[in-house]
């Protein structure tokens, strides 16, 4: 075996090995600023990739930097936490998912070779120069396409001159830095020389023509090319037809709650200025009482913030998952290989599977956006003394609750065949004081228990004080199902049952004693007229 041929097999298929000359190595902080932002470097370790792998949530990182994580798993008896090649579970340090390693740890995991290609783009353009990686001696000027080497002019003219490698294509690294993106095909861990042209459908594994020779005789092999159109087209429906529709649905939610926050400082702003122009007027004790209306503000705002902040953590979490997934997914469709794209679909339609069935999805129409309105601010309220001086201002942050409203009237239990029935609903805060002010969605539903089909027309009228005026008119009698909510919650003894007595009749003609007598004085005894007794 030649020299030029024992440097290929001492390189291993699945890395790619750049090392820049001594004399032009680059100041290291220089370089890493240049490579902060491309696809080709680590999030974890801020350096070029070093046997990417890719984790189940289709995030990609150094093998060595997965393996320093620690384990999320529950602590053993004797203390001991396992490590990552337990096949215990980790946090990925993109999106912070909980991901499960494969029993063989971090080498089960499939391998990026979407990021070696751009690790060897991204030292084609940073790198002025690349050592030969044959004779480590020479500069590297062209590069085998098969073997993934790079090869100086002599080295290049021995690997044309093998018979076993005369026929690889070999290209000069200025045509390749030329390229939109490297492509180099995916060699076989076990036959070096051969390329991962085939699918193995018994064993769901690439392979290559050797291997189907050796380890995969009486299986059923068919070409890559015939097999990756149907993951291919599995992976681009999840994206066109659930994930691109939950982007768009997740960039309005997010929009929304932006819109939300700028309501609320919105909102807050202008209270504080209307608080501060109130309090100009009054003396030093007026403008201690100031600050402690603008600490109360403050306060109740930073509270709803909070649950904005919340909300849009969830949302912002929910993009980035898809957008990752669907990111990642469209970059293996448009530049991935055939191999590549085998070798990695198990991963990718496990990830697309999980963020379209257990993703979070709200409905844009679901955002809360109420939260400035529950804050106001009455001026003529009587706020006690501050430092000896009456003092009117406060601030109020009521919301109803439904558990706590209460209903006023007979109506909403008792009712006759034919007359309007009234009663009222009060809303009141979580304290059981009534709210001031009107407008909350109130749906006032009665039903007929017996006969489903029956219902009345409920009219509900809004008093603007918290209070609103409920009005029906029966036309049959009997038991009738009254449901009383506010913000889509039953009120306190929702829902109520509301008795229908029938219209009495008055008696005309005359009175049939034997009928009366012979029910033995029945109040229900029916006259021959007839008419009730």
């Amino acid at each position: 075996m030649s020299l030029c041929q024992e440097g290929i097999n001492d390189i291993k298929p699945s890395e790619t090995v750049f090392k820049p000359r001594n004399d032009e190595t680059r100041d290291e902080s220089d370089a890493m600023g240049i490579l902060t932002k491309s696809r080709a470097v680590c999030a974890v370790c801020n350096r070029l990739y070093r046997e990417p792998k890719i984790l189940p949530c289709l995030h990609t990182f150094c093998s060595d930097c997965i393996r320093q994580l620690e384990p999320f798993s529950v602590c053993r008896l004797d203390g001991d936490r396992g490590s990552p090649e337990d096949g215990s579970a980790i946090l990925c340090p993109e999106c912070d998912s909980e991901v499960d390693l494969p029993p063989s740890g971090v080498d089960g995991l499939s391998t990026d070779h979407l990021a070696l290609d751009e690790v060897f783009a991204e030292t084609l353009r940073v790198e002025s120069s690349v050592v030969c990686d044959l004779c480590s001696d020479g500069e590297a000027g062209k590069r085998c396409e098969v073997c993934s080497v790079n090869l100086c002019d002599f080295c290049s003219l021995a690997h044309r001159k093998q018979k076993r490698t005369s026929s690889h294509s070999i290209q000069t690294l200025e045509e390749l830095k030329s390229l939109g993106r490297l492509t180099r095909p995916v060699l076989c861990s076990l036959h070096p020389d051969q390329e991962l042209r085939l699918f193995c459908e018994s064993c769901d594994l690439t392979v290559c023509l050797e291997c189907v020779a050796s380890f995969h005789r009486d299986h059923h092999c068919r070409s890559a090319r015939e097999v990756v159109s149907h993951y291919g087209d599995r992976m681009r429906d999840l994206v066109v037809r659930s994930l691109k529709p939950r982007l768009t649905r997740l960039e309005e939610s997010l929009r929304q709650v932006d819109t939300s926050q700028e309501a609320l400082q919105a909102h807050t702003d202008a209270l504080a200025g209307e608080i501060r122009l109130f309090a100009r007027a009054y003396a030093s004790a007026v403008e201690a009482h100031c600050c402690s209306l603008l600490r109360s503000l403050e306060e109740l705002s930073n509270r709803h913030k909070n649950q904005l902040n919340l909300q849009k953590a969830q949302l912002q979490q929910a993009f980035a998952d898809v957008h990752s997934g669907v990111d990642f997914t469209e970059r293996l469709l448009t530049s991935g290989s055939d191999a590549e794209i085998l070798s990695v679909k198990g991963v990718t339609l496990r990830r697309l599977v999980n963020l379209v069935e257990s993703g979070f999805d709200p409905h844009p129409a679901t955002i809360a956006c109420e939260s400035a309105r529950t804050i106001c601010f009455l001026p003529q309220e009587s706020a006690g003394q501050v430092e000896g001086f009456p003092v009117v201002g406060v601030i109020h942050a009521k919301t109803v609750n439904p558990s706590k409203c209460t209903i006023q009237g007979e109506g909403v239990e008792r009712g006759h065949e034919g007359q309007q029935g009234e009663f009222t609903l009060v809303c009141r805060d979580s304290s059981g004081e009534q709210v001031a002010r009107g407008g909350e969605p109130v749906l006032v539903s009665i039903v007929h228990k017996e006969r489903k089909a029956c219902s009345l027309e409920a009219s509900v009228v809004d008093n603007n004080d918290g209070s609103y005026g409920v009005s029906y008119t029966p036309a049959e009698p009997g038991p009738y199902s009254v449901w009383v909510c506010v913000k889509a919650q039953h009120v306190q003894g929702s829902p109520f049952v509301l008795n229908v007595k029938r219209k009495l009749r008055r008696h005309c003609g005359i009175f049939h004693c034997c009928s009366f007598c012979s029910s033995g004085g029945a109040k229900e005894a029916l006259c021959g007229c007839p008419g009730t007794m």
